[in-house]
């Protein structure tokens, strides 16, 4: 019998070769990187690390360096010129003195808002003409991508993989249902609460304005497993409401993810706050927005829902855009 070798004969990876290079060519195309970067006067590197600078929790210029594979001289100067813009600054770091913690400014936040709605914008322009099944076939082939090329990474960018979409008929109640099921097991919340969501949900179905508000829906391996609203409160103000996630999908990000996307849309709506009201025992939700940058303006104790409780207006200047 005959053993076939398994490595590529010439011909073979010239073949491979000329494949890796015209899909390359094909998806920069597609994406637009050969074009101004989201209609933006900055390049690729340079959004991507203020889409770092806006996410990470602790940045510091090192792990985005590695991160990005960017030379650190190129990363300083880029990081100098987002500080001589009033984008960036900068603070001791409290465990390593050799390293300083970076953060947007809020005016940092106000001129990375629209490239990220662009981004968005043109991601969901990408799916639109395609079926459900066709999308899932897209990311199936995109994680495999990621899978054969940089093994072991994708527990790390799980939420990369959940895709942020448009309520579809049914995910209104589905919102409902789990509202419902996580209060009342972890909290002890009885159906007043899950009565109270119902109306908000039922509202936001019935006087709808696309133009000013927004839901979206996550779904991790094609289920559902998280959703937020924003709401138009005044024509000034922007109102985030009814943020859930079902408890497979905790850990991994999404919940900020799902904020991050309502503080993008109100700004790149011109909204120039965001409130919304929340209770003191929701840690989780609590840490997010304020790590966003929202400030507790009122708390107030009272019972309902079955219990005593103490609910609190949070609230985020959004200044004007900068772009």
């Amino acid at each position: 019998m005959a053993i076939m070798s398994s490595i590529p004969t010439p011909s073979t990876e010239v073949a491979e070769v000329k494949a890796i290079r015209r899909f390359n060519r094909f998806y920069t195309r597609r994406i637009g990187v050969l074009d101004p970067y989201l209609d933006s006067d900055m390049s690729l590197t340079d959004v991507r690390v203020l889409y770092e600078l806006a996410h990470r929790a602790e940045a510091v210029a090192s792990e985005i360096g590695r991160d990005l594979h960017l030379d650190g001289g190129y990363l300083s100067r880029i990081l100098r010129r987002f500080e001589s813009l009033g984008w960036l600054r900068r603070q001791p770091h409290p465990r390593d003195a050799r390293q300083s913690l970076l953060a947007l400014t809020e005016a940092g936040h106000a001129a990375f808002a629209p490239l990220q709605q662009k981004s968005r914008d043109e991601a969901r322009a990408l799916l639109a003409p395609l079926m459900p099944a066709e999308r899932r076939r897209l990311i199936e082939a995109m994680d495999t991508l990621q899978d054969l090329l940089e093994p072991g990474t994708r527990p790390r960018a799980r939420t990369q993989a959940a895709v942020l979409r448009d309520p579809a008929p049914g995910d209104i109640g589905w919102v409902v249902q789990q509202h419902g099921e996580v209060y009342a097991r972890e909290y002890g919340w009885n159906s007043e609460f899950e009565a109270l969501v119902a109306d908000i949900a039922g509202q936001f179905l019935r006087k709808f304005q696309p133009a000013w508000e927004r839901c979206w829906i996550a779904e991790l391996n094609g289920e559902r497993v998280g959703a937020v609203f924003v709401v138009r409160k005044s024509p000034t103000t922007a109102q985030l409401r009814m943020l859930i996630l079902s408890p497979k999908a905790r850990g991994l990000g999404l919940g900020a993810r799902l904020t991050d996307e309502c503080i993008a849309f109100a700004r790149a709506k011109g909204y120039r706050k965001m409130v919304l009201w929340t209770n003191s025992c929701l840690a989780a939700a609590r840490g997010i927005y304020a790590a966003r940058g929202f400030k507790l303006v009122k708390s107030e104790p009272y019972e309902g829902f079955g219990q005593q409780l103490v609910g609190e207006t949070w609230e985020l200047k959004l200044p004007p855009s900068s772009a």
